[in-house]
């Protein structure tokens, strides 16, 4: 599995996930699912990680062969189904985290303009 081999030449070049992470200018965590394979690699992240740690890109990614339908849908193997899968809840846990941020959000604000005018009611 490429995730397997990433994580794998990463170690061993002694690189952190979080530099990996500034490299590809994304943050630790999302740098994580990239790794497991939860979030897609894209080519220029591809590209910039092959240059870090100083391997072919072809030695870390390896194509999938088996093409698989699920009826409306076909998928060149079960972990590219189920890549989609972890992506779909990844997506949702982002989404429930922004909302719950932006609520705490828009909690701070509100008292933030309770004080204002308070403040200007003198």
């Amino acid at each position: 599995m490429k995730q397997e081999k990433l994580k794998n030449l990463r170690k061993l070049q002694g690189i952190s996930q979080e530099k990996m992470a500034k490299i590809l200018s994304t943050d630790p965590s999302n740098y994580s699912r990239k790794e497991r394979g939860e979030v897609r690699i894209h080519e220029d992240e591809w590209k910039k990680i092959s240059e870090t740690l100083n391997v072919p890109i072809s030695e870390i990614k390896e194509e999938d062969e088996k093409i698989i339908s699920n009826g409306n849908s076909i998928f060149k193997d079960h972990s590219q189904y189920q890549y989609i899968q972890n992506f779909n809840h990844s997506l949702i846990e982002n989404l429930q985290d922004y909302i719950v941020f932006l609520k705490q959000n828009i909690h701070e604000l509100k008292e933030e303009n309770r004080i204002l005018k308070s403040q200007n009611n003198f």
